[in-house]
């Protein structure tokens, strides 16, 4: 069986889902997706009597089944294997009255591992060791940048290009970036913000002359952002493994509806959640926490999405974005697939820097998703309560999605809040958070002082970057990001 994928602005060209992952992103600039989202199920109680890496291997059959059940499953073994410090992968755990999904025990301690350990086995697999070599080109705003390096790194005929807001993401987010070893990693600093570097990333893609040029190389550019659907289907697991953990646990039975509540800036986490409702999770609600670049929870609110607003630089700096690109899909969906409504509406942001959907959408829109917002002091207060009343020690992005679940009215339903990465991630603003003073400290004095405090331990790959060399120092301007992937494909394959 084939499942086709298309643009979201566009439904005249169809591609595999091989095809979709090589290539990232349409190439009118919409987002692939696919129709047989409508049809297809995964069913319930096979997952519920299994673990991880069945029901990987199941959703991933599910939303790709242009592969192979052996390639499936050879992916799934190298993906979530010993690089992972539980055997559970990702761990649903008590918080207070509700649970936290823990989404960060990969090799880079953030939720993207889930789906970058994934994507270039994927890719790998489609590529079947022939064809053109493959440059990824990622825009990050923290977490994406190391997880795509650590992904990628080392793949036969790929290689990555990751671009990060210059001093806009956390000490040690750059340090794992900017520390990668690698002969076919490249990074590098832009001076702007995480939109900058995405909005750059896609006029890059949309470059036929550079593209041109790259092909007569026999080199093709392609994403590991969360644009590319290589990136989404990956991330649909964890919702249906959690629940199978809720329903071993006794919290719920078969059948139960289960709220997430999901800090969220670039809209594909969330998106994970919202395919895994289409797919048959049963899902009551699926809540937005937005921090104080509160683009997505003003659209929720309003149905008016705008990126005219000030940009807010904030102690969870990987969702400090103000264009959200996989609220695209979403638009799809929501409008039974509308293409010509969505082209309207992207061409609308791009021009004007907002769009108003119709009612009929939102309607749709709301009929699943709540919203709600979190500012530092929110953040900070957040960190500080879960750890004095729980004994449990978030980082500030899952801090967010904790504060905005403490403030959505209980409807009966579990309600499940993910954490997205390992607090150590951000120790200087979580040891502040606490209480502590952390004048004059750099974030591994600040790293060990959290350790003293709370009793937890740093995980090694974090607390081992202070003996890192730093291999990757260049910054540019953002219209300087084409010429440094040319060079840098000029320099890993040619």
């Amino acid at each position: 069986m084939t499942t086709f994928y298309h643009s979201t602005r566009s439904a005249e060209d169809s591609v595999t889902s091989k095809q979709a992952i090589l290539a990232g992103i349409a190439p009118d600039g919409g987002l692939y997706v696919s129709d047989a989202l409508a049809d297809a199920r995964v069913p319930l109680e096979t997952v519920c009597a299994q673990g991880f890496h069945a029901t990987a291997r199941l959703v991933l059959g599910t939303l790709l089944p242009d592969y192979a059940p052996d390639e499936v499953a050879s992916c799934v073994e190298g993906a979530y294997g010993t690089q992972w410090d539980s055997d559970a992968v990702c761990p649903v755990t008590p918080l207070g009255t509700d649970w936290l999904l823990e989404l960060y025990h990969g090799p880079t301690c953030a939720f993207k591992d889930v789906a970058l350990q994934m994507l270039p086995r994927l890719m790998s697999v489609a590529r079947d060791g022939g064809g053109r070599k493959i440059m990824i080109v990622t825009a990050t705003s923290g977490d994406t940048g190391k997880a795509a390096l650590d992904g990628f790194a080392g793949v036969e005929g790929t290689g990555v290009t990751v671009f990060y807001p210059h001093g806009k993401v956390s000490d040690i987010q750059r340090l794992q970036m900017v520390t990668q070893l690698g002969g076919n990693v490249a990074v590098c600093a832009v001076r702007g913000t995480f939109d900058d570097c995405q909005g750059e990333v896609k006029r890059i893609f949309a470059d036929r002359a550079l593209a041109e040029r790259l092909d007569a190389a026999g080199v093709a550019l392609s994403s590991a952002n969360s644009i590319n659907v290589g990136r989404l289907a990956p991330q649909v697991t964890y919702y249906f493994d959690a629940y199978a953990q809720l329903v071993r646990r006794g919290a719920v039975r078969a059948g139960d509806e289960v709220t997430f509540c999901v800090p969220t800036g670039n809209f594909g986490d969330v998106l994970a959640g919202y395919y895994a409702k289409r797919l048959g999770l049963p899902v009551r609600r699926l809540v937005v926490a937005s921090n104080a670049n509160d683009v997505l929870a003003d659209f929720l609110t309003t149905g008016t999405y705008d990126r005219r607003r000030p940009f807010h630089k904030t102690i969870s700096p990987s969702m400090d974005i103000l264009v959200s690109s996989n609220l695209e899909r979403l638009l799809y969906f929501a409008s039974d697939g509308d293409c010509e409504l969505v082209s309207s509406l992207m061409r609308d942001l791009a021009e004007d820097g907002a769009y108003t959907v119709p009612d009929r959408v939102m309607d749709e829109i709301r009929a699943t998703f709540a919203c709600g917002r979190a500012d530092d002091d929110d953040t900070r207060a957040a960190i500080r309560d879960t750890w004095r009343e729980l004994d449990v020690l978030i980082d500030p992005h899952t801090a967010v999605a904790k504060h905005v679940l403490d403030g959505i009215e209980r409807d009966g339903s579990e309600r499940v809040c993910l954490s997205t990465a390992s607090p150590y991630k951000f120790c200087t603003d979580v040891l502040r958070a606490l209480g502590e003073v952390t004048d004059g400290m750099n974030d591994f004095a600040c790293m060990d002082a959290l350790e003293r405090l709370t009793g937890t331990v740093a995980p090694a790959q974090l607390a081992g970057l202070r003996a890192g060399e730093v291999l990757h120092d260049d910054v540019c301007d953002r219209e300087r990001m084409g010429a440094f992937v040319e060079s840098a494909c000029a320099r890993v394959f040619l």
